[in-house]
């Protein structure tokens, strides 16, 4: 039986970019059956209500094997509803937010080439949204993290960094000033470490990553970069910065049996229908998709003709220095799909 995945197309470059992946994943020949539901600022903005996800596309999400997100617009201000990505890892107990960092072929790499794994506690921290007014002059935020969630990333960063090959963990966290939140999360990824001797734990304070990652990225080379929601949110963005350009970063929200995937960067609604944008971080995050969904060989065939198109440089964007259309790019990453797979 195929499996099935709901597909968000998202607001402002969102359903141009999903086009452009669901092209590509048809040439890949995938067999997963896509079924396509609402969400998002421009559904809420229609529909009203106090959630941007409408409970038709919540029952799809129930009945589906993985969930694919175009970039969403959150709606900001007091009262406003949570986040598209937030109340579905919240939902889902997707925990592990993931985003791969590598230099690809022929392309910008500001500060040289890095390889890296930014892992991120995508359930708690401050993204839980309690926030309390105390008085009229003080408001406060609520920083909640668990041992049990810590503990449960913390495993998922390590059993990452066997399966990759990968020499050591990086815990980023501000231990010394936010001794509960942060020392607790510290603790339980040294324990976790025990059962990895052949993998070395680089704690790393949160302002101090954010200069050495400038100065010196190389040493972070073949790493997982592990932190609290919060913190890996900003580092990762960093992170992306590094590969020169946020439209190559795709990303993976995992947890027990459900997964969401999605491009890292924003819904962009100065370039919605200009066909213009990088479709890379977008299309990569289907390929993930599919890997996850069982059809390995496809999802190779895609991360393979895109490095290629990049590769070659004739068919990129304007981020990556070119000319090309969205449509030009993800017409070229089909194109080249399905001659591997030939």
């Amino acid at each position: 039986m195929s499996k099935t995945a709901a597909v968000i197309k998202g607001d402002g470059v969102g359903p141009e970019l999903v086009d452009a992946m669901l092209k590509v994943t048809e040439a890949a020949g995938t067999d997963v059956e896509f079924v396509m539901c609402e969400a998002g600022a421009s559904w809420w903005e229609k529909n009203g209500g106090n959630s941007l996800i409408p409970n038709e596309t919540w029952e799809i999400l129930d009945s589906s094997d993985a969930c694919f997100k175009g970039p969403t617009t959150t709606p900001g201000g007091i009262g406003s509803p949570r986040s598209v990505a937030v109340s579905i890892r919240s939902k889902y107990n997707l925990y592990a937010n993931v985003r791969p960092i590598k230099t690809f072929p022929n392309s910008s790499a500001p500060l040289g080439d890095v390889e890296m794994i930014c892992v991120r506690e995508g359930t708690e921290g401050l993204y839980i949204g309690e926030e309390i007014q105390l008085t009229d002059d003080v408001s406060i935020a609520i920083r909640k993290i668990t041992r049990t969630a810590s503990k449960k990333i913390a495993s998922y960063a390590f059993e990452e960094a066997k399966r990759r090959g990968y020499d050591a963990v990086v815990p980023i966290h501000k231990s010394n000033i936010l001794k509960l939140t942060c020392g607790s999360f510290l603790e339980e990824v040294e324990k976790v470490g025990q059962n990895y001797p052949d993998i070395e734990i680089w704690p790393y304070h949160i302002d101090n990553i954010a200069q050495q990652l400038i100065k010196n990225p190389q040493i972070f080379n073949k790493k997982i970069l592990l932190s609290t929601n919060l913190f890996m949110d900003v580092i990762s963005e960093e992170c992306s910065a590094l590969v020169g350009s946020i439209g190559l970063i795709y990303s993976a929200n995992i947890g027990d049996s459900f997964a969401m995937f999605e491009p890292a960067h924003g819904s962009a609604p100065k370039y919605a229908g200009q066909d213009k944008v990088n479709p890379v971080a977008t299309v990569l995050a289907g390929a993930w998709m599919l890997d996850y969904l069982g059809e390995k060989e496809k999802s190779e065939a895609i991360f393979k003709a895109t490095n290629r198109v990049i590769s070659e440089g004739k068919y990129v964007t304007y981020d990556l220095g070119g000319s090309a259309k969205l449509s030009q790019m993800a017409g070229e990453i089909a194109k080249y799909t399905a001659e591997i797979l030939k």
